[in-house]
């Protein structure tokens, strides 16, 4: 059984076996953060499911750090049967980003940004809307290594509710995330495998007429529980009920 909690790099080529050399930033954190020396072991990841056990045979620290790695076992783990996709609503400061590292590290398989009527942050088209998706983007991929996870969520370009709505109609299941509603999601019906799509509000909440365009998509509206969450905590929480309610963790 491959071991999970060693500490996983990324690399864009993954060998199956033989040595290789792990470069860049990934080995200035692996020889200088981290500090593995000769004889340790670590995971390389391609983001898309390669995953291989390494053994450290050499250390090159400093500036062009370099480590030297025998390959010792290569894997490659699928995507769930059943994938989530979180619609997050654009957050105000560093809210948005932490929402992203919440729910990566909760499992979301993919991340959508959302341009909800209420959020504070607008992601206009240009070069401060560019800088925002790369940093959801990074944060994305930081979680997904604290994580140990084998796939890296993608984190699609920002969608308006209309483009959001259109998303409603190619997946298996959409959910709604609103306080106020009677319908649990225990009282769901949740599909065995495909794709469901997890709609989450920004602090103002969805507007009237975005919950309608959205439920008239084919999403249902549903509600966590008896308290109100911050749109930087929802989307994990429902991941962890999702797990619970399906087959994800086994």
């Amino acid at each position: 059984m491959p071991e999970t909690t060693l500490p996983v790099f990324l690399t864009a080529a993954l060998p199956g076996s033989g040595r290789t050399t792990l470069d860049g930033e990934e080995a200035r954190h692996a020889a200088t953060v981290r500090r593995l020396r000769v004889g340790e072991r670590l995971v390389l990841s391609d983001g898309a499911g390669g995953m291989a056990r390494c053994v450290v045979e050499a250390v090159q620290p400093g500036r062009d750090a370099a480590l030297t790695l025998a390959i010792e076992e290569h894997w490659t783990e699928e995507p769930p049967a059943l994938r989530v996709i979180v619609a997050q609503a654009l957050a105000k400061g560093d809210r948005g980003e932490l929402a992203v590292e919440l729910a990566t590290e909760a499992g979301a398989d993919a991340i959508v940004p959302w341009r909800a009527a209420r959020s504070v942050a607008r992601w206009e088209e240009g070069t401060r809307g560019d800088k925002a998706l790369t940093r959801w983007r990074t944060t994305a991929r930081a979680a997904a290594k604290q994580a140990r996870r084998a796939h890296i969520p993608e984190v699609a370009e920002p969608a308006n509710t209309r483009e959001l709505a259109e998303l409603v109609q190619t997946v298996s299941r959409a959910l709604v995330l609103e306080s106020g509603i009677t319908t649990r999601l225990t009282e769901i019906e949740l599909p065995p495998q495909g794709d469901i799509l997890l709609i989450v509000g920004p602090e103002g909440g969805i507007t009237d007429d975005e919950l309608t365009t959205l439920t008239d998509a084919g999403a249902t509206a549903i509600r966590l529980g008896p308290t109100v969450l911050r749109t930087s905590t929802a989307a994990a929480v429902a991941l962890g009920a999702l797990g619970v309610l399906t087959d994800r963790w086994k």
